[in-house]
């Protein structure tokens, strides 16, 4: 099975088997628009560079909506990276969502909550497909394999998140993240530039609730 976007991946392990986010969803939403930006990134279809992205290529129709999206964001508005970033971030929940419901891997249940409210849930269809999206962390965590660049940055946006917990690995939580930063660090210069973004502006949106 071809591996999913890296946005994708990250939302997965962001939520529980029932299908409820596990942190706050400004942060999560930071989190995708970060991941996406990041593997355009990876990709070589945006240049980013002491603060600062440009498209490298048009944008096209991929398959991924959202990408393309921020990919012409990028085009459109070359700059602060952080600027589309904050934009995309405004519907990447919610795509994101769409998305991996409409390719089945999230499956929409609604149940109801004391026999009377109805509540909507959108959990996974098939559990492999939050392993498979975990298992290269976990991978790197354990010294098992060796990171490629996506993987870094997927470790660096679970510790960023503090979504260590998630990975199910048997390690105290301190010593877990400083492990996933340190792996981040060690890669590529967009990731650990992009990684350390995404912090900033999670650290930001969450000073910005008690103004």
């Amino acid at each position: 099975m071809d591996r999913l976007p890296l946005h994708h991946d990250l939302y997965l392990i962001a939520h529980g088997q029932a299908g409820k986010l596990l942190i706050h969803p400004a942060s999560m939403a930071l989190g995708l628009a970060g991941a996406a930006l990041l593997e355009l990134a990876l990709d070589g279809r945006v240049a980013v560079a002491r603060g600062r992205v440009a498209a490298s290529v048009p944008a096209v129709d991929d398959g991924d909506a959202f990408a393309g999206d921020l990919l012409a964001l990028v085009a459109g508005e070359p700059g602060d990276v952080r600027t589309p970033i904050k934009k995309a971030a405004g519907d990447a929940y919610k795509r994101t969502r769409e998305t991996l419901t409409d390719s089945g891997v999230l499956r929409r249940t609604t149940r109801r909550v004391m026999g009377v409210l109805p509540t909507t849930r959108y959990e996974p269809a098939d559990i492999a497909s939050v392993v498979r999206a975990s298992s290269g962390a976990r991978s790197a965590v354990e010294g098992w394999r060796q990171p490629d660049a996506r993987c870094a940055a997927l470790c660096g946006l679970v510790a960023v998140l503090r979504l260590e917990e998630e990975l199910y690995l048997d390690q105290p939580s301190g010593q877990l993240v400083g492990r996933l930063r340190e792996i981040s660090r060690e890669s590529s210069r967009e990731v650990a530039e992009l990684v350390g973004v995404v912090e900033g502006l999670i650290g930001e949106a969450a000073v910005a609730v008690y103004r």
